[in-house]
Protein backbone atom coordinates (compact mmCIF):
# COMPACT_ATOMS: atom_id res chain seq x y z
CA UNK A 1 0.00 0.00 0.00
CA UNK A 2 1.53 3.31 -1.07
CA UNK A 3 0.45 6.56 0.50
CA UNK A 4 -0.58 9.27 -1.98
CA UNK A 5 2.01 12.00 -2.35
CA UNK A 6 0.85 15.51 -1.69
CA UNK A 7 1.92 17.93 -4.45
CA UNK A 8 5.07 19.83 -3.49
CA UNK A 9 5.14 23.64 -3.53
CA UNK A 10 6.64 25.16 -6.69
CA UNK A 11 10.41 25.07 -6.61
CA UNK A 12 10.58 22.70 -3.62
CA UNK A 13 12.90 19.73 -4.08
CA UNK A 14 11.11 16.38 -4.20
CA UNK A 15 11.37 14.30 -1.03
CA UNK A 16 13.03 11.48 -2.89
CA UNK A 17 15.73 13.82 -4.14
CA UNK A 18 16.92 15.05 -0.76
CA UNK A 19 19.73 12.50 -0.68
CA UNK A 20 20.73 13.22 -4.26
CA UNK A 21 21.20 10.76 -7.06
CA UNK A 22 22.59 7.38 -6.08
CA UNK A 23 26.16 6.49 -7.00
CA UNK A 24 25.66 3.47 -9.23
CA UNK A 25 28.18 1.10 -10.84
CA UNK A 26 26.00 1.05 -13.98
CA UNK A 27 24.15 3.58 -16.10
CA UNK A 28 20.84 4.88 -14.71
CA UNK A 29 18.82 3.08 -17.38
CA UNK A 30 20.40 -0.26 -16.51
CA UNK A 31 20.04 0.48 -12.79
CA UNK A 32 16.35 1.17 -13.24
CA UNK A 33 15.95 -2.08 -15.13
CA UNK A 34 17.71 -4.02 -12.37
CA UNK A 35 15.47 -2.52 -9.69
CA UNK A 36 12.35 -3.47 -11.64
CA UNK A 37 13.81 -6.96 -12.15
CA UNK A 38 14.25 -7.17 -8.38
CA UNK A 39 10.63 -6.13 -7.90
CA UNK A 40 9.60 -8.88 -10.32
CA UNK A 41 11.54 -11.60 -8.47
CA UNK A 42 10.47 -10.47 -5.00
CA UNK A 43 6.81 -10.34 -6.04
CA UNK A 44 7.01 -13.87 -7.45
CA UNK A 45 8.57 -15.15 -4.22
CA UNK A 46 5.99 -13.35 -2.09
CA UNK A 47 3.08 -14.94 -3.90
CA UNK A 48 4.68 -18.38 -3.64
CA UNK A 49 4.89 -17.92 0.15
CA UNK A 50 1.17 -17.09 0.24
CA UNK A 51 0.17 -20.07 -1.89
CA UNK A 52 2.47 -22.35 0.09
CA UNK A 53 0.77 -21.39 3.35
CA UNK A 54 -2.68 -21.85 1.83
CA UNK A 55 -1.83 -25.27 0.40
CA UNK A 56 -0.14 -26.56 3.53
CA UNK A 57 -2.86 -25.24 5.81
CA UNK A 58 -5.54 -26.92 3.68
CA UNK A 59 -3.65 -30.22 3.89
CA UNK A 60 -2.85 -30.06 7.61
CA UNK A 61 -6.06 -28.51 8.90
CA UNK A 62 -8.70 -29.04 6.20
CA UNK A 63 -11.43 -26.86 4.67
CA UNK A 64 -9.35 -24.99 2.11
CA UNK A 65 -11.86 -22.14 1.75
CA UNK A 66 -11.51 -21.20 5.42
CA UNK A 67 -7.74 -21.56 5.46
CA UNK A 68 -7.31 -19.56 2.25
CA UNK A 69 -9.51 -16.80 3.65
CA UNK A 70 -7.54 -16.65 6.90
CA UNK A 71 -4.14 -16.61 5.22
CA UNK A 72 -4.98 -14.08 2.53
CA UNK A 73 -6.95 -11.69 4.72
CA UNK A 74 -4.28 -11.66 7.45
CA UNK A 75 -1.56 -11.14 4.84
CA UNK A 76 -3.33 -8.26 3.12
CA UNK A 77 -3.93 -6.56 6.47
CA UNK A 78 -0.30 -7.08 7.46
CA UNK A 79 0.91 -5.69 4.12
CA UNK A 80 -0.85 -2.43 4.88
CA UNK A 81 0.74 -2.27 8.34
CA UNK A 82 4.15 -3.13 6.88
CA UNK A 83 3.84 -0.39 4.29
CA UNK A 84 3.19 2.18 7.00
CA UNK A 85 5.98 0.85 9.21
CA UNK A 86 8.46 1.10 6.31
CA UNK A 87 8.12 4.91 6.29
CA UNK A 88 10.73 5.11 9.04
CA UNK A 89 13.19 3.15 6.90
CA UNK A 90 12.93 5.39 3.83
CA UNK A 91 16.00 7.54 4.71
CA UNK A 92 17.99 4.26 4.74
CA UNK A 93 16.05 2.52 1.98
CA UNK A 94 18.93 0.36 0.68
CA UNK A 95 19.86 -1.05 4.10
CA UNK A 96 16.20 -1.44 5.04
CA UNK A 97 15.34 -3.28 1.85
CA UNK A 98 18.30 -5.62 2.24
CA UNK A 99 17.31 -6.46 5.82
CA UNK A 100 13.65 -6.98 4.87
CA UNK A 101 14.55 -9.38 2.05
CA UNK A 102 16.91 -11.41 4.23
CA UNK A 103 14.24 -11.75 6.91
CA UNK A 104 11.55 -12.56 4.36
CA UNK A 105 13.70 -15.25 2.74
CA UNK A 106 14.34 -16.91 6.09
CA UNK A 107 10.78 -16.71 7.42
CA UNK A 108 9.07 -17.59 4.14
CA UNK A 109 11.51 -20.33 3.21
CA UNK A 110 11.26 -22.09 6.58
CA UNK A 111 7.51 -21.54 7.14
CA UNK A 112 6.41 -24.83 5.58
CA UNK A 113 8.86 -26.92 7.61
CA UNK A 114 7.97 -25.15 10.83
CA UNK A 115 4.22 -25.65 10.31
CA UNK A 116 4.64 -29.30 9.40
CA UNK A 117 6.92 -29.90 12.40
CA UNK A 118 4.48 -28.37 14.88
CA UNK A 119 1.58 -30.31 13.36
CA UNK A 120 3.46 -33.61 13.36
CA UNK A 121 4.95 -33.51 16.84
CA UNK A 122 2.43 -31.46 18.84
CA UNK A 123 -0.83 -32.01 16.94
CA UNK A 124 -2.10 -34.65 19.36
CA UNK A 125 -0.97 -33.06 22.61
CA UNK A 126 -4.39 -31.63 23.37
CA UNK A 127 -5.07 -28.83 25.83
CA UNK A 128 -3.62 -25.41 25.00
CA UNK A 129 -1.31 -27.00 22.40
CA UNK A 130 -4.11 -28.57 20.37
CA UNK A 131 -4.33 -25.60 18.00
CA UNK A 132 -0.69 -24.56 18.09
CA UNK A 133 -0.17 -24.93 14.36
CA UNK A 134 -3.28 -22.82 13.67
CA UNK A 135 -1.78 -19.99 15.71
CA UNK A 136 1.55 -20.51 13.96
CA UNK A 137 -0.19 -20.26 10.59
CA UNK A 138 -1.60 -16.85 11.56
CA UNK A 139 1.79 -15.77 12.91
CA UNK A 140 3.55 -16.68 9.67
CA UNK A 141 0.84 -15.00 7.58
CA UNK A 142 1.18 -11.85 9.67
CA UNK A 143 4.99 -11.78 9.58
CA UNK A 144 5.30 -12.50 5.86
CA UNK A 145 2.61 -9.92 5.11
CA UNK A 146 4.44 -7.27 7.16
CA UNK A 147 7.68 -7.90 5.28
CA UNK A 148 6.05 -7.97 1.85
CA UNK A 149 4.21 -4.73 2.64
CA UNK A 150 7.48 -3.02 3.52
CA UNK A 151 9.02 -3.77 0.12
CA UNK A 152 7.18 -1.33 -2.14
CA UNK A 153 7.80 1.93 -0.22
CA UNK A 154 11.50 1.07 0.02
CA UNK A 155 11.71 0.14 -3.65
CA UNK A 156 9.96 3.41 -4.47
CA UNK A 157 12.74 5.28 -2.72
CA UNK A 158 15.43 3.24 -4.46
CA UNK A 159 14.05 3.71 -7.94
CA UNK A 160 13.70 7.45 -7.38
CA UNK A 161 17.32 7.59 -6.22
CA UNK A 162 18.38 6.33 -9.65
CA UNK A 163 16.47 8.82 -11.76
CA UNK A 164 13.95 11.45 -10.77
CA UNK A 165 10.45 10.66 -11.95
CA UNK A 166 6.97 11.81 -11.08
CA UNK A 167 5.46 9.60 -8.36
CA UNK A 168 2.60 8.42 -10.58
CA UNK A 169 4.99 7.08 -13.22
CA UNK A 170 7.19 5.39 -10.62
CA UNK A 171 4.19 3.70 -9.00
CA UNK A 172 2.97 2.49 -12.40
CA UNK A 173 6.36 0.97 -13.22
CA UNK A 174 6.69 -0.70 -9.83
CA UNK A 175 3.18 -2.13 -9.87
CA UNK A 176 3.59 -3.42 -13.42
CA UNK A 177 6.72 -5.35 -12.42
CA UNK A 178 5.04 -6.46 -9.18
CA UNK A 179 1.92 -7.82 -10.87
CA UNK A 180 3.84 -9.62 -13.61
CA UNK A 181 6.06 -11.19 -10.96
CA UNK A 182 2.99 -12.28 -9.02
CA UNK A 183 1.64 -13.93 -12.17
CA UNK A 184 4.85 -15.87 -12.68
CA UNK A 185 5.00 -16.91 -9.02
CA UNK A 186 1.35 -17.96 -9.04
CA UNK A 187 1.88 -20.17 -12.09
CA UNK A 188 5.23 -21.52 -10.95
CA UNK A 189 3.86 -22.85 -7.66
CA UNK A 190 1.31 -25.41 -8.97
CA UNK A 191 3.02 -26.24 -12.26
CA UNK A 192 6.71 -26.24 -11.32
CA UNK A 193 7.57 -26.03 -7.63
CA UNK A 194 4.90 -28.31 -6.18
CA UNK A 195 5.16 -31.23 -8.66
CA UNK A 196 8.98 -31.12 -9.00
CA UNK A 197 10.12 -30.20 -5.49
CA UNK A 198 7.16 -30.62 -3.15
CA UNK A 199 5.95 -28.18 -0.53
CA UNK A 200 8.96 -28.15 1.79
CA UNK A 201 11.79 -28.02 -0.74
CA UNK A 202 9.78 -25.62 -2.92
CA UNK A 203 9.52 -23.13 -0.05
CA UNK A 204 13.25 -23.44 0.73
CA UNK A 205 14.15 -22.90 -2.92
CA UNK A 206 11.91 -19.82 -3.07
CA UNK A 207 13.60 -18.40 0.02
CA UNK A 208 17.01 -18.94 -1.57
CA UNK A 209 15.99 -17.06 -4.72
CA UNK A 210 14.54 -14.29 -2.57
CA UNK A 211 17.73 -13.88 -0.54
CA UNK A 212 19.95 -13.89 -3.62
CA UNK A 213 17.81 -11.33 -5.44
CA UNK A 214 17.52 -8.94 -2.47
CA UNK A 215 21.17 -9.22 -1.50
CA UNK A 216 22.47 -8.84 -5.05
CA UNK A 217 20.31 -5.78 -5.70
CA UNK A 218 21.48 -3.90 -2.62
CA UNK A 219 25.10 -5.04 -2.44
CA UNK A 220 25.62 -4.84 -6.18
CA UNK A 221 23.70 -1.72 -7.12
CA UNK A 222 23.34 0.39 -3.98
CA UNK A 223 26.48 -0.52 -2.06
CA UNK A 224 27.47 3.14 -2.20
CA UNK A 225 24.51 3.96 0.06
CA UNK A 226 25.84 1.66 2.79
CA UNK A 227 28.72 2.14 5.17
CA UNK A 228 31.50 -0.40 5.10
CA UNK A 229 30.16 -1.91 8.29
CA UNK A 230 26.64 -1.99 6.85
CA UNK A 231 27.85 -3.84 3.74
CA UNK A 232 29.59 -6.48 5.85
CA UNK A 233 26.57 -6.89 8.15
CA UNK A 234 24.22 -7.35 5.20
CA UNK A 235 26.59 -9.76 3.48
CA UNK A 236 26.99 -11.87 6.63
CA UNK A 237 23.21 -11.84 7.25
CA UNK A 238 22.52 -13.10 3.74
CA UNK A 239 25.20 -15.77 3.97
CA UNK A 240 23.71 -16.97 7.26
CA UNK A 241 20.22 -17.10 5.71
CA UNK A 242 21.50 -18.98 2.66
CA UNK A 243 23.41 -21.37 4.90
CA UNK A 244 20.34 -22.11 7.00
CA UNK A 245 18.18 -22.67 3.93
CA UNK A 246 20.81 -24.91 2.34
CA UNK A 247 21.17 -26.94 5.54
CA UNK A 248 17.41 -27.37 5.72
CA UNK A 249 17.32 -28.46 2.08
CA UNK A 250 19.97 -31.13 2.75
CA UNK A 251 18.00 -32.46 5.73
CA UNK A 252 14.51 -32.06 4.26
CA UNK A 253 14.10 -35.70 3.19
CA UNK A 254 15.06 -37.02 6.63
CA UNK A 255 12.85 -34.39 8.25
CA UNK A 256 9.88 -35.32 6.06
CA UNK A 257 10.26 -39.02 6.83
CA UNK A 258 10.48 -38.36 10.56
CA UNK A 259 7.48 -36.03 10.50
CA UNK A 260 5.47 -38.48 8.41
CA UNK A 261 6.21 -41.24 10.90
CA UNK A 262 5.14 -38.93 13.71
CA UNK A 263 1.81 -38.39 11.94
CA UNK A 264 1.09 -41.83 10.49
CA UNK A 265 3.21 -44.08 12.70
CA UNK A 266 6.41 -45.95 11.92
CA UNK A 267 4.70 -48.26 9.43
CA UNK A 268 4.75 -46.03 6.32
CA UNK A 269 5.51 -48.10 3.21
CA UNK A 270 4.55 -45.80 0.35
CA UNK A 271 4.45 -42.01 0.27
CA UNK A 272 4.09 -40.12 -2.98
CA UNK A 273 2.83 -36.76 -4.18
CA UNK A 274 0.75 -37.19 -7.31
CA UNK A 275 -0.57 -34.44 -9.50
CA UNK A 276 -3.80 -34.61 -7.49
CA UNK A 277 -2.97 -35.39 -3.87
CA UNK A 278 -0.56 -36.93 -1.39
CA UNK A 279 -0.94 -40.71 -1.16
CA UNK A 280 0.39 -42.61 1.88
CA UNK A 281 0.13 -46.36 2.42
CA UNK A 282 0.91 -47.91 5.79
CA UNK A 283 0.88 -51.49 7.07
CA UNK A 284 -0.28 -54.43 5.00
CA UNK A 285 2.71 -56.61 5.87
CA UNK A 286 3.57 -59.00 8.72
CA UNK A 287 -0.06 -59.13 9.82
CA UNK A 288 -0.41 -55.38 10.27
CA UNK A 289 -3.64 -53.86 8.88
CA UNK A 290 -3.32 -51.79 5.71
CA UNK A 291 -4.29 -48.11 5.77
CA UNK A 292 -4.56 -45.78 2.76
CA UNK A 293 -4.42 -42.02 3.35
CA UNK A 294 -5.25 -39.40 0.74
CA UNK A 295 -4.15 -35.86 1.62
CA UNK A 296 -3.75 -36.94 5.21
CA UNK A 297 -7.26 -38.37 5.56
CA UNK A 298 -7.94 -42.03 6.15
CA UNK A 299 -9.72 -43.46 3.09
CA UNK A 300 -9.20 -47.19 3.59
CA UNK A 301 -8.54 -49.02 6.85
CA UNK A 302 -7.92 -52.74 6.86
CA UNK A 303 -9.62 -52.84 10.26
CA UNK A 304 -13.04 -51.90 8.95
CA UNK A 305 -13.05 -51.54 5.15
CA UNK A 306 -15.16 -54.70 4.73
CA UNK A 307 -18.00 -53.14 6.75
CA UNK A 308 -17.85 -49.95 4.69
CA UNK A 309 -17.69 -51.55 1.26
CA UNK A 310 -20.30 -54.20 1.94
CA UNK A 311 -22.72 -51.53 3.20
CA UNK A 312 -21.90 -49.27 0.25
CA UNK A 313 -22.24 -51.81 -2.56
CA UNK A 314 -24.61 -54.64 -1.74
CA UNK A 315 -27.89 -52.79 -1.04
CA UNK A 316 -27.57 -51.13 -4.47
CA UNK A 317 -27.05 -54.53 -6.15
CA UNK A 318 -30.54 -55.68 -5.09
CA UNK A 319 -32.05 -55.62 -8.58
CA UNK A 320 -30.69 -55.55 -12.15
CA UNK A 321 -26.94 -55.02 -12.03
CA UNK A 322 -25.45 -55.95 -15.41
CA UNK A 323 -23.81 -52.53 -15.92
CA UNK A 324 -22.24 -50.84 -12.90
CA UNK A 325 -20.62 -47.40 -12.59
CA UNK A 326 -18.23 -46.59 -9.73
CA UNK A 327 -17.44 -42.90 -9.17
CA UNK A 328 -14.16 -42.71 -7.25
CA UNK A 329 -13.14 -45.99 -5.69
CA UNK A 330 -9.70 -46.07 -7.30
CA UNK A 331 -8.52 -48.46 -4.57
CA UNK A 332 -10.53 -51.22 -6.30
CA UNK A 333 -12.38 -52.30 -3.14
CA UNK A 334 -15.86 -51.29 -4.32
CA UNK A 335 -15.14 -53.08 -7.61
CA UNK A 336 -14.16 -56.17 -5.62
CA UNK A 337 -17.60 -56.30 -4.03
CA UNK A 338 -19.39 -55.68 -7.34
CA UNK A 339 -17.50 -58.50 -9.05
CA UNK A 340 -18.82 -60.99 -6.50
CA UNK A 341 -22.10 -60.99 -8.48
CA UNK A 342 -22.00 -63.34 -11.50
CA UNK A 343 -24.58 -61.27 -13.40
CA UNK A 344 -22.24 -58.28 -13.74
CA UNK A 345 -21.15 -57.73 -17.36
CA UNK A 346 -19.18 -54.48 -17.08
CA UNK A 347 -17.82 -52.18 -14.38
CA UNK A 348 -16.68 -48.64 -15.25
CA UNK A 349 -14.47 -46.99 -12.61
CA UNK A 350 -14.14 -43.20 -12.96
CA UNK A 351 -11.11 -42.15 -10.91
CA UNK A 352 -9.39 -38.76 -11.00
CA UNK A 353 -5.95 -39.91 -9.81
CA UNK A 354 -4.31 -42.59 -12.00
CA UNK A 355 -1.59 -43.08 -9.37
CA UNK A 356 -4.15 -44.52 -6.95
CA UNK A 357 -5.26 -47.05 -9.55
CA UNK A 358 -1.63 -47.89 -10.35
CA UNK A 359 -0.98 -48.45 -6.65
CA UNK A 360 -4.08 -50.64 -6.36
CA UNK A 361 -2.71 -52.78 -9.18
CA UNK A 362 0.97 -52.90 -8.20
CA UNK A 363 1.10 -52.88 -4.39
CA UNK A 364 0.90 -56.47 -3.19
CA UNK A 365 -1.04 -55.78 -0.01
CA UNK A 366 -3.58 -53.45 -1.63
CA UNK A 367 -3.98 -55.69 -4.69
CA UNK A 368 -4.56 -58.67 -2.39
CA UNK A 369 -7.14 -56.69 -0.44
CA UNK A 370 -9.08 -55.79 -3.61
CA UNK A 371 -8.60 -59.37 -4.87
CA UNK A 372 -6.89 -58.11 -8.03
CA UNK A 373 -10.09 -56.48 -9.23
CA UNK A 374 -8.31 -54.58 -11.98
CA UNK A 375 -7.16 -57.82 -13.59
CA UNK A 376 -10.78 -58.71 -14.35
CA UNK A 377 -11.56 -57.95 -18.03
CA UNK A 378 -15.00 -56.61 -17.08
CA UNK A 379 -13.41 -53.65 -15.24
CA UNK A 380 -12.63 -50.53 -17.26
CA UNK A 381 -10.81 -47.56 -15.72
CA UNK A 382 -11.60 -44.02 -16.87
CA UNK A 383 -9.20 -41.33 -15.65
CA UNK A 384 -11.40 -38.26 -15.33
CA UNK A 385 -13.14 -35.90 -12.96
CA UNK A 386 -16.44 -37.59 -12.12
CA UNK A 387 -18.49 -34.40 -12.50
CA UNK A 388 -17.18 -33.54 -15.95
CA UNK A 389 -17.31 -37.13 -17.12
CA UNK A 390 -20.99 -37.44 -16.20
CA UNK A 391 -21.83 -34.47 -18.43
CA UNK A 392 -20.93 -36.55 -21.50
CA UNK A 393 -21.39 -40.10 -20.18
CA UNK A 394 -21.95 -42.40 -23.17
CA UNK A 395 -23.96 -45.15 -21.44
CA UNK A 396 -26.68 -45.86 -18.92
CA UNK A 397 -26.17 -48.01 -15.86
CA UNK A 398 -28.23 -50.26 -13.64
CA UNK A 399 -26.17 -49.28 -10.58
CA UNK A 400 -24.10 -46.17 -9.85
CA UNK A 401 -21.88 -46.17 -6.74
CA UNK A 402 -20.57 -42.85 -5.43
CA UNK A 403 -17.47 -43.84 -3.42
CA UNK A 404 -16.13 -40.35 -2.76
CA UNK A 405 -14.51 -38.50 0.18
CA UNK A 406 -16.72 -37.12 2.92
CA UNK A 407 -18.86 -34.08 2.04
CA UNK A 408 -17.52 -30.86 3.48
CA UNK A 409 -14.02 -31.32 2.09
CA UNK A 410 -13.79 -28.42 -0.33
CA UNK A 411 -12.55 -30.49 -3.25
CA UNK A 412 -15.57 -32.80 -2.84
CA UNK A 413 -18.26 -30.14 -2.55
CA UNK A 414 -19.25 -30.18 -6.22
CA UNK A 415 -19.53 -33.98 -6.06
CA UNK A 416 -22.28 -33.61 -3.46
CA UNK A 417 -24.20 -30.88 -5.28
CA UNK A 418 -27.66 -30.88 -6.80
CA UNK A 419 -26.08 -30.47 -10.22
CA UNK A 420 -23.94 -33.57 -9.72
CA UNK A 421 -26.89 -35.72 -8.72
CA UNK A 422 -28.87 -34.39 -11.65
CA UNK A 423 -26.12 -35.62 -13.95
CA UNK A 424 -26.00 -38.96 -12.14
CA UNK A 425 -29.76 -39.38 -12.59
CA UNK A 426 -29.33 -39.03 -16.36
CA UNK A 427 -27.04 -42.08 -16.56
CA UNK A 428 -29.35 -44.35 -14.56
CA UNK A 429 -31.60 -46.88 -16.25
CA UNK A 430 -35.33 -46.44 -15.49
CA UNK A 431 -35.08 -48.74 -12.45
CA UNK A 432 -31.43 -47.93 -11.77
CA UNK A 433 -30.10 -47.26 -8.30
CA UNK A 434 -27.57 -44.73 -7.04
CA UNK A 435 -25.86 -45.25 -3.69
CA UNK A 436 -23.99 -42.36 -2.08
CA UNK A 437 -21.49 -42.36 0.75
CA UNK A 438 -22.64 -39.29 2.71
CA UNK A 439 -20.26 -39.11 5.66
CA UNK A 440 -20.86 -39.99 9.32
CA UNK A 441 -24.41 -39.75 10.63
CA UNK A 442 -24.02 -39.49 14.39
CA UNK A 443 -21.26 -36.86 14.46
CA UNK A 444 -22.42 -34.77 11.45
CA UNK A 445 -26.17 -35.30 11.06
CA UNK A 446 -26.81 -31.92 9.46
CA UNK A 447 -24.33 -32.67 6.67
CA UNK A 448 -25.79 -36.14 6.12
CA UNK A 449 -29.36 -34.87 5.84
CA UNK A 450 -28.25 -32.03 3.59
CA UNK A 451 -26.96 -34.68 1.18
CA UNK A 452 -30.37 -36.36 1.40
CA UNK A 453 -32.15 -33.07 0.66
CA UNK A 454 -29.79 -32.39 -2.25
CA UNK A 455 -30.42 -35.79 -3.86
CA UNK A 456 -34.16 -35.33 -3.51
CA UNK A 457 -33.90 -31.88 -5.11
CA UNK A 458 -32.36 -33.61 -8.14
CA UNK A 459 -35.58 -35.64 -8.57
CA UNK A 460 -34.58 -38.90 -6.88
CA UNK A 461 -36.25 -40.76 -4.04
CA UNK A 462 -33.99 -41.76 -1.16
CA UNK A 463 -33.65 -44.29 1.63
CA UNK A 464 -31.06 -43.44 4.31
CA UNK A 465 -29.11 -46.02 6.29
CA UNK A 466 -25.96 -46.22 8.35
CA UNK A 467 -23.49 -48.82 9.58
CA UNK A 468 -21.36 -48.66 12.70
CA UNK A 469 -17.96 -50.05 13.60
CA UNK A 470 -15.90 -47.34 11.93
CA UNK A 471 -12.31 -47.21 13.15
CA UNK A 472 -11.86 -43.85 14.90
CA UNK A 473 -8.09 -43.68 15.21
CA UNK A 474 -7.55 -41.11 12.47
CA UNK A 475 -9.31 -38.23 10.77
CA UNK A 476 -11.37 -39.10 7.71
CA UNK A 477 -13.64 -36.11 7.22
CA UNK A 478 -13.08 -32.40 6.51
CA UNK A 479 -11.41 -31.73 9.85
CA UNK A 480 -7.91 -33.05 9.27
CA UNK A 481 -7.17 -32.75 13.00
CA UNK A 482 -9.96 -34.91 14.42
CA UNK A 483 -7.98 -38.14 14.57
CA UNK A 484 -7.52 -39.68 17.96
CA UNK A 485 -10.18 -37.55 19.63
CA UNK A 486 -13.73 -38.20 20.70
CA UNK A 487 -14.92 -36.18 17.72
CA UNK A 488 -13.76 -38.86 15.28
CA UNK A 489 -16.74 -40.45 13.48
CA UNK A 490 -17.87 -43.91 14.56
CA UNK A 491 -20.13 -44.78 11.63
CA UNK A 492 -20.73 -44.27 7.92
CA UNK A 493 -23.90 -42.88 6.43
CA UNK A 494 -25.32 -43.93 3.06
CA UNK A 495 -28.23 -42.97 0.87
CA UNK A 496 -29.86 -45.33 -1.62
CA UNK A 497 -31.53 -43.30 -4.37
CA UNK A 498 -33.61 -44.05 -7.45
CA UNK A 499 -36.20 -42.45 -9.68
CA UNK A 500 -38.57 -45.36 -8.95
CA UNK A 501 -40.02 -46.48 -5.64
CA UNK A 502 -38.92 -50.06 -6.18
CA UNK A 503 -35.34 -48.89 -6.54
CA UNK A 504 -35.19 -47.50 -2.99
CA UNK A 505 -36.48 -50.62 -1.24
CA UNK A 506 -33.62 -51.38 1.09
CA UNK A 507 -32.52 -54.99 1.06
CA UNK A 508 -29.99 -57.49 -0.21
CA UNK A 509 -30.11 -59.55 -3.40
CA UNK A 510 -31.91 -62.83 -2.63
CA UNK A 511 -29.24 -64.91 -4.35
CA UNK A 512 -26.28 -62.65 -3.71
CA UNK A 513 -22.94 -63.61 -2.20
CA UNK A 514 -22.52 -64.45 1.45
CA UNK A 515 -21.53 -61.31 3.40
CA UNK A 516 -19.28 -61.18 6.43
CA UNK A 517 -20.67 -58.14 8.23
CA UNK A 518 -24.05 -57.25 6.75
CA UNK A 519 -27.41 -59.01 7.18
CA UNK A 520 -30.94 -58.06 6.17
CA UNK A 521 -31.96 -57.62 9.80
CA UNK A 522 -28.93 -55.43 10.55
CA UNK A 523 -29.60 -53.37 7.43
CA UNK A 524 -33.19 -52.71 8.50
CA UNK A 525 -32.02 -51.72 11.98
CA UNK A 526 -29.38 -49.44 10.49
CA UNK A 527 -32.03 -47.70 8.39
CA UNK A 528 -34.19 -47.09 11.48
CA UNK A 529 -31.16 -45.78 13.39
CA UNK A 530 -30.34 -43.36 10.60
CA UNK A 531 -33.94 -42.14 10.38
CA UNK A 532 -33.91 -41.23 14.07
CA UNK A 533 -31.13 -38.70 13.45
CA UNK A 534 -33.16 -36.68 10.95
CA UNK A 535 -32.60 -32.96 11.48
CA UNK A 536 -35.77 -31.07 12.33
CA UNK A 537 -36.70 -28.16 10.11
CA UNK A 538 -36.22 -27.70 6.41
CA UNK A 539 -32.74 -28.00 4.96
CA UNK A 540 -31.78 -26.43 1.67
CA UNK A 541 -30.02 -28.40 -1.08
CA UNK A 542 -26.36 -27.79 -1.76
CA UNK A 543 -25.53 -26.34 -5.18
CA UNK A 544 -22.35 -25.38 -7.00
CA UNK A 545 -22.79 -21.70 -6.20
CA UNK A 546 -24.13 -22.22 -2.69
CA UNK A 547 -22.48 -25.19 -0.95
CA UNK A 548 -24.06 -26.00 2.40
CA UNK A 549 -21.81 -28.59 4.02
CA UNK A 550 -19.99 -26.44 6.57
CA UNK A 551 -20.92 -27.52 10.11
Amino acid sequence: MIEPHAPAPPGAPPSWGLQGQARLPVRPGMGRFLVLAGVFVCAACGLVYELELVALASYLIGDSVTQASVVLSVMVFAMGVGSLAAKRLRPRAAAGFGAVEAALALVGGCSAMALYAVFAWTGDWGGPWANGYRYLLVAFSLTIGLLIGAEVPLLMELIQRIRRQDPGGAVADLFAADYVGALVGGLAFPFLLLPLFGQLTGALLTGTVNALAGGALVLGLFRGDLTRRGRWCLLIANLVVLGLLASAAVLVDDFERAARHAVYGADVRVALQTGVQEVVLTGGTHGRPLDLFLDGRLRVSGRDEDRYHEALVHPAMNGPHARVLILGGGDGLAAREVLRYPGVRSVDVVELDPQVVRLARADRALAALNRHAYDDPRVHVITADAFHWLRNAPSTYDVAISDLPDPGITASTKLYSQEFYGLARRVLAPDGRLVVHAGPVTSRPRVFWTVDTTIRAAGLLTTPYRVGGRHSGFAAGPDRTAGGTSKAPGDWGFLLASASRTGVRLGLAPHGPRLRTLTRAALAADARAAARTRVAGGLSPSTLVHPRYAD
